[in-house]
């Protein structure tokens, strides 16, 4: 096995995690995408936009945003590219994120280039605005399931966070994604303290009604405003203990893996929920994620600035081989933790639109 030098150094407003770098060592340029602490990498998000119709309060301002000139997305030519190197270096799940990823034309066709790569998990994650009129034709193309955000089940504090679009809408397109095949559809909920956190056992009657798993997500400062604040986030022990309290829980998984959820279904069978804690417990020491954002930068961490231009290389006739290297390079630097709970963290400079989920 040959093999890259490459020197390890953690940033301190970065490292965010008990595990320290390693020594320096050689990167391996063979076998799986993985990094210095042995996080083997096989999920990767693909932003397709960096465009979205809706203006959630906890994602973009209301006015304002300023989005990337058409000819610097990638073309779904370009992302089945790299898609499919990633796919020969042991990726083997694809999401599709955005912006919200339903207002870039065409996606069906996308959606079938990549079924031909021969994942194993093909996903999508939308705001629902759009999903009840093409979640026929992503079925047919080869997508295998769908998370829908939905920050409120009441029509008006629904229209207060988001801004546009209504919940009809977005509940229309759940019943449009299950009967398409679509499934099981998961419904993601941004907790806002003094918002919508009265909701959580509304959410979770949802959840027992529907038998759609219902996955509470930390508010994290990712918003393009800049506006986050600690006490505006809602713990997931929290929304576990208020849960618990009405309907008894039980662990889905006693080890839950790479997954960024903790799962817990409903003692008596009757659906289940899902914490994504990022910032109260991060999953960090075991996430396998790697994303390449609208504009063709790959990234190993949500909050991490470190991005390489495969854009640079799909365009100026480089190889597979070069894209690959590219891909090793971004799994190998990538730090033990994203550091959001350490005094010196510096929040990134893109935010969650600009990157994709």
């Amino acid at each position: 096995m040959t093999a890259v030098p490459v020197a390890i150094s953690v940033r301190p407003d970065r490292a965010g995690a008990t595990e320290t770098a390693p020594e320096p060592r050689a990167m391996p340029t063979s076998g799986p995408l993985v990094d210095p602490f042995g996080r083997v990498h096989d999920d990767l998000r693909i932003s397709v936009t960096d465009r979205c119709n809706l203006r959630c309060t906890y994602c973009m301002p209301d006015e304002g945003m300023t989005f990337l000139p058409r000819s610097m997305l990638l073309s779904f030519a370009e992302i089945v590219r790299v898609a499919t190197v990633a796919r020969a270096l042991g990726v083997t799940s694809v999401r599709l994120t955005g912006g919200e990823p339903l207002v870039r034309r065409g996606l069906p066709e996308l959606v079938s280039r990549l079924a031909d790569v021969g994942l194993d998990d093909l996903a999508l994650t939308t705001n629902g605005v759009l999903l009840a009129e093409q979640a026929q034709a992503l079925a047919d193309a080869g997508l295998d399931r769908v998370n829908v955000s939905c920050d409120s089940l009441r029509a008006e504090r629904f229209g207060t966070i988001r801004r546009r679009g209504d919940l009809s809408t977005v509940l229309r397109s759940m019943d449009a994604a299950e009967a398409a095949g679509l499934s099981p559809v998961k419904v993601n909920v941004v907790l806002l303290r003094g918002h919508n956190d009265g909701e959580v056992l509304d959410f979770a009657a949802f959840a027992r009604d529907t038998g759609r798993p219902v996955r509470f997500i930390e508010y994290m400062p990712l918003d393009a405003d800049g506006a986050w604040a600690r006490d505006q986030l809602v713990p997931g022990d929290e929304v576990l203990r208020r849960i618990e309290a009405r309907w008894p829980l039980e662990p889905v998984a006693t080890d839950p893996g790479p997954a960024p959820a903790r799962s817990f279904r409903f003692a008596d069978g009757h659906g289940e929920i899902g914490l994504i804690s990022s910032v109260t417990q991060p999953f960090c020491g075991t996430c396998n994620r790697l994303r390449l954002t609208a504009d063709g930068a790959i990234r190993n961490c949500l909050f991490s600035d470190d991005e390489l231009d495969a854009r640079a290389v799909l365009r100026h006739r480089g190889t597979d081989d070069e894209l690959a290297l590219m891909l090793r390079r971004a799994v190998w630097g990538k730090h033990p933790g994203h550091g959001i709970n350490d005094p010196g963290f510096l929040r990134p400079a893109r935010s969650m639109s600009m990157i994709g989920g």
